[in-house]
């Protein structure tokens, strides 16, 4: 009689059949054939074997390292992997899962030791590169990838984290100094730009109004000197007029007194000086009779 085994997306099946591995199983319905002994004949027996292929989680907890300047810390890191070559992970090692924290726990206290203390407070991501880096390719070679290597805690003695407390309170302190300080001379600086700015303005409108000023009062003096050239043009032009037609300039002499004959309080004196001359003249005359 046979049996069915269904393996699903979440693993692969090693097929063995009398314990010699044959084939890797993908996801699906497999059947297996029942194992027949008729003394003188049998068939093979078959065996099927799952493997989780899925990510998985590992912690490596409380390990307690002494870093190159004789510092003892206790470390905790987690892993991320997962199962990439089935048959690697059933058949180079006996149990995968155990052989990777080994691996891993290793990895922590050779990164640990290279390092001190605060190169591992200062660049803790440095610490998780490289016991990732120190155990990727020892994993490849046993069919399980590591994507992923953290120190999850840092664990330091007792009078060492007080003193790391206090210090990490100064640092917090001094920055928030000198964030105060920045912000300060920030708005200082930005203070001195607005008003270079504003009197940079002012300046520019003031030379702006006096040009403006200036040009108003050059047009305006050019407008006046032409309008006295031009007057004088056609006083000019009038006196020529005047010496080429006698007449025009008496008709401008009655035009004018007729204006005035309108205005009573008007004095209009017509030949004075020419009648006290002939006055005069004959008085002259007069006298030279007698």
């Amino acid at each position: 009689m046979r049996r069915e085994v269904i393996i699903k997306d979440t693993h692969r099946g090693l097929w063995y059949e009398d314990g010699v591995l044959t084939r890797v199983l993908e996801a699906g319905r497999f059947i297996v054939p029942r194992s027949i002994d008729l003394g003188v004949w049998r068939n093979k027996k078959v065996e099927i074997a799952l493997v989780d292929i899925r990510e998985r989680e590992l912690t490596i907890k409380g390990q307690e390292i002494l870093t190159s300047d004789k510092v003892a810390i206790r470390v905790s890191i987690i892993v991320q992997y997962k199962v990439i070559d089935p048959k690697a992970a059933i058949h180079v090692v006996e149990k995968y899962d155990e052989r990777l924290y080994s691996d891993v726990q290793l990895a922590a206290r050779r990164a640990l030791a290279s390092m001190s203390l605060e190169e591992i407070l200062t660049n803790r991501n440095r610490l998780s590169e490289e016991i990732l880096h120190d155990v990727k390719e020892a994993a490849i070679s046993y069919g399980v990838a590591i994507l992923r290597a953290d120190v999850k805690d840092l664990i330091f003695p007792g009078n060492l984290q007080e003193i790391m407390n206090k210090v990490l309170a100064a640092e917090r302190m001094s920055q928030a100094q000198l964030v105060e300080a920045r912000t300060k001379a920030d708005t200082q600086l930005i203070e001195a730009q607005a008003k270079s700015e504003t009197q940079k303005l002012q300046a520019q409108t003031h030379a702006e109004a006096q040009r403006l000023i200036a040009q108003s009062e050059s047009e305006v003096s050019k407008i006046k000197t032409e309008s006295e050239v031009e007057a004088l043009k056609q006083q000019e032009q009038s006196a020529q007029a005047y010496s080429t037609h006698p007449a025009l300039l008496r008709l401008r002499e009655l035009e004018t007194l007729a204006e005035l004959s309108k205005n009573a309080n008007a004095n209009i004196y017509i030949g004075f000086q020419k009648h006290a001359d002939l006055l005069a003249e004959h008085s002259e005359r007069s006298k030279s009779k007698v």
